[in-house]
C-alpha cells in the first residue's frame, strides 16, 4: 500500500513555513534580528516582524513553488497591503516598549524550485 500524501492545506502550510524561515535566515544574515514570527490578531496575521538598524520592519512572505499561477508578489493586492498598515500600528500598539526611528513594510516574495532551492526577492511595498 503506497503511503499517504499530505493533504494539499498541509503541504501549503509547509511550504508557508520553509519560505517564513528562508526570508528570517536571509534577514538574519544581513544583521537584523527578528523579533516576532506569525502575530496574529483577530484582523489578520503579520508574518515577521524585523529590527533592522532600529526601523521596524513588518514583512509579508509569499512563497510558491511556480509562477503559473502568478508571482509571489502579485498575491499583494492594495486591500492587502492596506490591511498590513493597520496590522502594523496594531503590532506597535500592542509592543510600546520597541523603539524605533522608521517604520518599513517588505514582501519577501519565495520561489522555490524542484530541488528545493529558495529564491528569495525582498522588496519594501511601503516605508
Amino acid at each position: 500500500m503506497p503511503a499517504p500524501q499530505p493533504a494539499a492545506a498541509d503541504d501549503r502550510r509547509a511550504l508557508g513555513a520553509f519560505g517564513e524561515e528562508a526570508v528570517a535566515r536571509w534577514y538574519t544574515a544581513r544583521g537584523a534580528d527578528v523579533i516576532d514570527r506569525n502575530w496574529r490578531v483577530r484582523t489578520g496575521e503579520i508574518d515577521l516582524v524585523v529590527v533592522e538598524a532600529r526601523v521596524v520592519v513588518f514583512c509579508e512572505v509569499k512563497t510558491r513553488r511556480s509562477t503559473r499561477y502568478g508571482t509571489p508578489a502579485e498575491a499583494i493586492t492594495p486591500a492587502k497591503a492596506r490591511r498590513l498598515r493597520r496590522l502594523a500600528g496594531e503590532w506597535l500598539a500592542a509592543h510600546p516598549d520597541v523603539r524605533h526611528r522608521g517604520l518599513r513594510i517588505d514582501l519577501a516574495a519565495v520561489l522555490v524550485d524542484a530541488t528545493g532551492v529558495a529564491t528569495i526577492d525582498v522588496v519594501p511595498i511601503d516605508s
